[in-house]
């Protein structure tokens, strides 16, 4: 049997069919890449990614097949002898094909990509919704009349990851904070192109501790630009923090870990509606989007973005309107047959094949765990808010972020110009392991470890860095020591013990610990604040939204010879 592929897009969507098929000797798989796309360079790449065998155009006129799947009715696809099964290019049908008008001129249903001299392309029609099975009577009855519901694999792939969710957010670092998924589609409307700045916005001004911000860009994008064209575009919003998510199956995954979505009328939100996330409009109305597709129902009943208002507000205002419910009920216009559709399309492909199933159940694959390279900003803004003993801190990225506040850099991170201007900064003990005269390494030799204790290392920061007013070293999530440069006492010490107890969960859910770095410049912040504390004092300290106890007292609670 044949894939014919016409460009990454359309790859990512046959990959997520071959379940099908899986463990059956019968079937020997091959692709060819069907030509005359403008991105067809970068399905040769996702070819050779995945370890696909291939076979070159004319090779694959010239042969015989025993099936043929595509997932996009574009090119000359009737110069290929087999039959033709014909799988959905995204969700919903929803984007005008180009050069036609009219409310009935969808791309992917249109009978000018369906009909080859008055006759059906395909054998066989795999439709995601029975609203498609009749725009296509409609419009193309003799195709109509070779289609059938099957659903969507893309989709019940999605859905069989919900129970990984957790481990998706644990891998891309998310924590408890909220992830916001930026999706945009290509062309001259998408997100991206009316607002190619937004994603920069985000990383720089939603809080650091309580968002984290992902970006899901259509593989036409990424095979118009490549990657390292992509990043320097969005700079600076990578090394603030911005995840750009892969365009085979990462977005998916990054869709799952989400907590809502800021779209544009591209199909990958349907998505997301599926799994009941908040969904945010980022459309400002064009000639691509019907108006009677599902994407149009979904932006239509959706929170609808504001560049005038602040990013956080409305991304929580999104979250609390959210009921139950809401996201599922407006994706039911685009998808059917949940999580049936592999037995749906093999009973379908095999009568093609003229042969029995495989036997045995083809579940939907689990997407893996995201894999996106960890970028954490260099340096970090800190505002903190006093009022007696309470404290709230909210930290942003240094470069695009607002200037009133101190500047918190990490040693082993920052750079030097940042370490200078730090008003604090924080090291981090390593994780337990190896000890002296371990390998690191092939072919590695062994040799005397080096490290500080907290109280050495503080007392050099403090010496090497004439502006920073404090020092502090993590020794644990929950215990940590601080240096001042001047006591907050003429009596006390330099050296002060910082514990940290996180509020007890609510509800029923998960613990979540504040970043200590993060108390650590609430602390800093107070001491500034406060003229002559008095230790020990125990203070109210609120982190993205979280509150946490800090107990601040003087001494280390034998921290100060702990090793970083």
């Amino acid at each position: 049997m044949l894939y014919a592929v016409r460009s990454a897009t359309a790859l990512h969507r046959l990959l997520d069919a071959v379940p099908v098929f899986a463990g059956d000797p019968r079937v020997r798989p091959r692709f060819t890449l069907v030509p005359g796309s403008d991105f067809g360079t970068d399905a040769l790449a996702a070819l050779d990614g995945v370890g696909a065998r291939t076979v070159a155009w004319p090779e694959a006129v010239r042969g015989g097949h025993d099936l043929v799947v595509a997932a996009s009715p574009n090119g000359p696809l009737d110069e290929l002898p087999g039959p033709l099964v014909l799988l959905p290019h995204g969700a919903g049908f929803n984007k005008r094909l180009p050069h036609a008008s009219g409310d009935d001129s969808a791309s992917g249903l249109h009978p000018r990509q369906l009909l080859r001299d008055g006759a059906p392309l395909a054998a066989f029609h795999a439709l995601a919704h029975p609203d498609q099975l009749a725009a296509l009577a409609e419009r193309a009855p003799a195709v109509a009349a070779r289609a059938a519901v099957v659903g969507d694999p893309t989709l019940d792939r999605i859905l069989a990851s919900g129970p990984r969710r957790e481990r998706f957010r644990e891998a891309l670092g998310t924590g408890g904070r909220r992830l916001v998924a930026v999706v945009s589609t290509w062309g001259p409307e998408s997100l991206l192109a009316r607002r190619p700045g937004l994603p920069a916005l985000l990383t720089a001004e939603l809080p650091f501790d309580a968002y984290q911000v992902a970006l899901v860009v259509h593989p036409n994008v990424h095979s118009d630009l490549g990657e390292f064209a992509l990043r320097q575009r969005l700079a600076p919003a990578p090394e603030s923090g911005l995840l750009l998510a892969r365009p085979h199956e990462e977005w998916a995954s990054v869709l799952v870990a989400a907590d809502c979505v800021l779209t544009d009328h591209g199909s990958t939100a349907l998505y997301a509606a599926a799994q009941d996330r908040p969904v945010i409009g980022c459309y400002d109305d064009g000639t691509e989007l019907i108006p009677a597709s599902p994407m149009a129902g979904l932006l239509a009943r959706a929170a609808r973005w504001s560049d005038q208002e602040p990013p956080g507000a409305q991304v929580e205002a999104a979250v609390v309107a959210h009921r139950p419910g809401d996201g599922t009920a407006l994706a039911a216009a685009a998808f059917a047959e949940q999580g049936h559709s592999l037995e749906r399309l093999r009973a379908h492909c095999y009568a093609l094949l003229g042969l029995d199933p495989y036997p045995g159940p083809v579940p939907a694959r689990p997407l893996p765990v995201p894999r996106i390279p960890a970028r954490r900003p260099t340096a970090l803004v800190a505002q903190v808010d006093t009022a007696g003993t309470s404290v709230s801190v909210a930290r942003h990225p240094l470069d695009g972020g607002p200037r009133d506040g101190h500047v918190v850099a990490e040693d082993g991170l920052s750079t030097l110009n940042e370490m200078r201007s730090a008003g604090i900064v924080v090291r981090r003990a390593r994780p337990t392991g190896p000890g002296p005269g371990s390998e690191s390494g092939p072919g590695s030799a062994p040799g005397p470890a080096v490290g500080w204790t907290a109280a050495a290392w503080t007392a050099h920061v403090l010496a090497e860095f004439p502006g920073c007013r404090s020092a502090a070293a993590v020794l644990a999530p929950d215990h940590c020591v601080l240096r001042r440069r001047e006591p907050p006492c003429a009596e006390g010490p330099g050296l002060l013990s910082v514990r940290i107890a996180a509020a007890a969960a609510t509800g029923g859910g998960p613990l979540v610990r504040p970043d200590p770095a993060a108390v650590l410049c609430g602390v800093h912040g107070w001491l500034e604040t406060t003229a002559e504390p008095r230790l020990p004092v125990t203070l109210d300290c609120v982190v993205g939204g979280r509150r946490a106890t800090v107990t601040l007292a003087y001494g280390t609670d034998g921290g100060a010879d702990a090793e970083l």
